[in-house]
């Protein structure tokens, strides 16, 4: 049980049991607050009006109130109001805000609340954000010389225009802030909050310290005292940590109000800055983010994610059959591909091919068909990886052998804007290399490379390097021991970053562990090992709010255990995150047949996952599944799709419908299908 409610019990219970006060020298003592969450923010909205000053403001979907710098003390109310008992702000306490801040410039202060004297200029208290920093303020007798108390947390970044939740947890000389649920950033100074700050005639000021300077700009959606307690384990209980609430006003949350059938809902009082686009499909970027698009034709209204449109209201679709609608013709056989988009360029998609020359092709999507666009030089090419860095586009190729010099390197190459090509950008020593994973950590570029084997020694380490903006290149950062790996996948969970490792060979068995890394204080540290048969693949997905890992196994050897009938036809597994007891459980087992790629897709409400299938033992003509998501029953195989020796499959989208495309290890041809729906 937490401190927070053994404290309540105890309080109830002392109050029960004395008749609700404690007497001691003929006096009756309360607790100030009782313990209970004191919500500040509705006290500017009694009843559901509004304080002059104030308007509601809709952004990403959830309300927040707008406050005027031309009204600071319309903005303000009596601290009697919440402190009914007595006028002494509680000594430990926690203070819950979410807020959505705007651009700030460098130099500007903004005050999201502060506790202010009425008879003097004096600040009791207050949480002011300054870019890049939070400062709480606060009032002591203790201080020589000063007035004033500043406890500053560095490296909070909230100018995003993003909703994030903060806990700020206050105990003697000991501050602690949680932004959207990460790890907590601890201060400890020399001036402990005191033991008995008098409210008597103060007043609380929302956004201000009663004057026009300094006031908050951004949106407010909760701002609630809890006194007695840290609240971060109230509210770190949902995985949508940035909006984490323990108690909004009623005029900020959802109202499920219909309007008449030929009326559009405009919620009183309620400024949105979402706007709606007719006709064919705008471009979606981070200018058009939240807003809304009409397809009259589909029936469907669509949101930009910054990158995407996604589905917010439309005649679902659901998939009936695939048949087959392109045969790709590639240089070699493929080891792998990689379909992406470059913004009003188009869509392409990278092949691996297994041998050089000719290298490595990469297609654009051209009136519906992929057609030769680039060919690049490579060297047993395994994988690309197509990433962003601000409005700088790359795209990272795993070598797997020597070029003709005997220099052994994988190569990153830049797209150029002049020419319409990639050209080479940097290369990175790597031992045959399988994959590369790119991803963004607090704002910091990475680039994970998975190193195989360095001559007949699969033991050792693979690479994490981040980006130097200064130097504009890729940098080592951390190395990570792994055991013939294939593949990292990265992920978030809430504010938590992981990596995992696909681990196939130590040397003399497949039957290893593969692990789960979690980033900790400025690297990845382990977080969990899963008994892996040759894995070759994770894939990581989710389904309303639960999130899976399902890894890809593609046989099982031991040199010194006797072999099984079929080292092929071996379960690849479905793995759930268990919050409580945070870790990644078996959900299913599935039978495949050497597994080297999975691949999760959605049609309509309905998730799939596909998974390649190479060898079966005997042949590389074998099925590779389509298999549905069923809810209870977990995964059931839908569609079964010949293939031959399948190594990896993507999922992507044009105006024109859905498609699959998989690679082949075996014959210099890849196959786009097209998911037909009804």
């Amino acid at each position: 049980m937490s401190a927070l409610p053994l404290l309540l019990l105890w309080v109830i219970l002392l109050q029960w049991a004395l008749g609700g006060g404690f007497v001691q020298g003929g006096r009756t003592w309360q607790h100030c607050t009782d313990l209970r969450p004191l919500d500040i923010l509705s006290e500017v909205a009694p009843g559901g009006g509004l304080a002059r000053g104030i308007r509601v403001f809709q952004a990403q979907g959830l309300r927040g109130f707008q406050l005027a710098a031309s009204r600071p003390r319309s903005l303000g109310f009596p601290a009697s109001r919440l402190f009914i008992h007595c006028d002494r702000f509680p000594e430990e306490f926690s203070i819950i805000v979410t807020l959505r801040v705007l651009s700030v410039s460098p130099k500007r202060n903004e005050y999201i609340f502060t506790l202010m004297a009425e008879e003097s200029p004096r600040l009791l208290l207050g949480l002011r954000y300054a870019p890049g920093k939070l400062h709480f303020l606060f009032w002591s007798r203790e201080r020589a010389g000063s007035w004033q108390t500043r406890v500053t947390f560095p490296n909070v970044s909230l100018s995003d225009n993003q909703w994030h939740t903060l806990v700020l947890a206050v105990s003697g000389q000991s501050f602690s802030l949680t932004v959207d649920c990460s790890i907590p950033k601890d201060v400890v100074v020399e001036t402990p909050f005191p033991a008995s700050l008098s409210v008597k005639r103060a007043s609380f000021y929302l956004g201000n310290r009663r004057r026009r300077k300094g006031v908050f700009t951004g949106l407010l959606r909760q701002l609630v005292l809890l006194p007695g307690a840290d609240a971060t384990p109230l509210i770190c209980t949902t995985l949508n940590f940035r909006v984490a609430t323990l108690s909004v006003p009623p005029v900020l949350q959802d109202q499920s109000v219909k309007p008449a059938s030929n009326e559009v809902l405009t919620p009183p009082m309620v400024k949105t800055d979402t706007k709606v686009t007719l006709g064919t499909r705008p471009p979606c970027t981070k200018q058009e983010k939240a807003q809304l698009w009409f397809n009259a034709s589909w029936r469907g209204l669509y949101l930009c994610n910054g990158s995407v449109w996604i589905s917010m209201l439309e005649v679902k679709q659901r998939l009936d059959y695939v048949e087959e609608y392109q045969n790709l013709v590639t240089n070699s056989e493929t080891m792998g591909i990689e379909v992406f988009t470059i913004p009003k360029v188009g869509l392409f998609a990278a092949t691996a091919s297994r041998y050089s020359p000719p290298g490595s092709a990469i297609y654009k999507w051209t009136d519906g068909k992929f057609v030769p666009y680039q060919n690049i030089p490579t060297y047993q090419a395994q994988s690309w990886k197509y990433f962003t860095i601000g409005k700088k586009i790359f795209l990272a190729v795993a070598n797997f052998e020597q070029n003709e010099r005997g220099q052994e390197f994988s190569v990153i190459y830049k797209w150029s804007r002049r020419k319409e090509k990639f050209i080479t950008y940097q290369r990175i020593t790597t031992h045959s290399a399988r994959d590369w994973e790119a991803f963004v950590i607090e704002g910091e570029a990475f680039l994970a490379v998975v190193n195989h084997r360095e001559g007949n020694n699969h033991n050792i380490d693979s690479v994490i390097y981040r980006w130097n903006p200064r130097t504009g290149l890729f940098e080592t950062n951390q190395t990570i021991p792994t055991s013939g790996a294939y593949d990292w996948e990265f992920f978030t969970i809430g504010p938590y970053s992981f990596l995992v490792v696909a681990n196939t060979f130590n040397g003399t068995s497949t039957n290893i562990y593969s692990h789960i890394y979690i980033w900790l204080s400025g690297s990845f540290q382990l977080f969990q090992s899963i008994l892996t048969f040759g894995a070759a693949d994770w894939e990581v997905f989710h389904i309303g709010d639960r999130v899976f890992l399902a890894v890809a196994n593609s046989h099982s050897y031991d040199s010194v255990m006797p072999a099984p009938s079929n080292l092929y036809a071996i379960n690849s597994s479905i793995y759930e995150l268990n919050i409580t007891a945070q870790m990644f459980v078996k959900f299913q087992d599935l039978l495949t047949y050497s597994a080297l790629d999975w691949e999760f897709f959605s049609v309509g409400d309905d998730s799939f996952l596909v998974v390649a299938n190479s060898f079966d033992g005997f042949t590389f003509s074998v099925n590779s599944i389509i298999y549905r998501w069923q809810g209870y029953e977990g995964f059931v195989a839908a569609h079964h799709l010949p293939t031959l020796g399948c190594r990896d499959w993507e999922a992507f989208h044009t105006p024109e419908g859905s498609y699959l495309l998989y690679s082949s290890a075996k014959e210099p041809l890849s196959k786009v299908l097209k998911l037909k729906t009804t």
